[in-house]
């Protein structure tokens, strides 16, 4: 009998595993601490202004949080995040844009649809319901992605073959709705009617999830049935799979 392959690891557990190092920030607005590839970086610019960098590249010092954008918002109305900010970065004039949040977001859907379409460039990210079914039944699926408005029939038959492809019926597991319609989904891989998504290798799997979580959890996005997130096993993950909510800063 074939082994079942879903019991793949995160980067983060792999990493663990390894005995690499895996580094670790402290939000600025709660105090936890978490993985880095959980969390917002915040970049500190030259003229004082606080910028989102979800990608983690922006030059010099910058903070960590790890909330959602409502916990975020309310932080920066009553001026924890500023103070938090202006603690981790040793700074006091900081300016913080009024639409920071609206800002997180946008780079985080950016940065999820991106890494889409590198895999999709890749070869690693295939689309159409006859070819991901096939790939399924054969347990060659290692993360099943829908689009939002993508049909229920269609979810539920791809779901299925999933299942069936990795000797795990029953579970329930359903694949990732995402918090995009088709329109939005093909327009960034470049493919006409991009409704369901099949990612068949491990490692990128891992790295869309590391993005999409990200942007679930910080926007609130439940409409999903998430089977595995980072750091989650595939057979016990639930529904609405998203970072644990902490942060912490740096000083770069």
């Amino acid at each position: 009998m074939r082994t079942p392959r879903n019991d793949q690891l995160s980067q983060t557990d792999r990493a663990g595993k390894r005995g690499d190092h895996v580094p670790e920030r402290r939000c600025v607005v709660t105090g936890e601490v978490a993985p880095a590839e959980r969390l917002v970086r915040l970049a500190l610019g030259p003229d004082g202004t606080i910028a989102p960098d979800v990608l983690g590249k922006a030059p010099g010092r910058g903070a960590w949080i790890g909330v959602d954008r409502a916990t975020l918002e309310a932080a920066q109305a009553k001026g924890k995040l500023k103070g938090g900010l202006a603690r981790a970065l040793h700074e006091g004039a900081i300016t913080i844009p009024d639409d920071l949040g609206e800002r997180i977001e946008a780079q985080l859907r950016r940065a999820t649809l991106d890494r889409l379409g590198l895999e999709s460039r890749s070869g690693t990210l295939i689309s159409g319901n006859e070819k991901i079914e096939q790939a399924a039944r054969k347990g060659q699926i290692r993360l099943l992605l829908h689009a939002s408005d993508a049909g229920e029939d269609g979810r539920k038959k791809l779901a299925q073959a999933w299942r069936v492809g990795e000797e795990d019926e029953g579970s329930g597991r359903e694949g990732v709705i995402l918090p995009v319609d088709r329109q939005s989904l093909s327009m960034a891989l470049g493919r006409e009617n991009a409704v369901h998504l099949g990612v068949t290798d491990a490692r990128a799997a891992d790295r869309v999830l590391a993005h999409l979580s990200r942007w679930q959890f910080f926007t609130g996005w439940s409409r999903d049935a998430a089977n595995r997130g980072p750091g989650m096993d595939s057979r016990t993950a639930g529904e609405g799979a998203a970072p644990d909510g902490t942060v912490q800063s740096d000083a770069f």
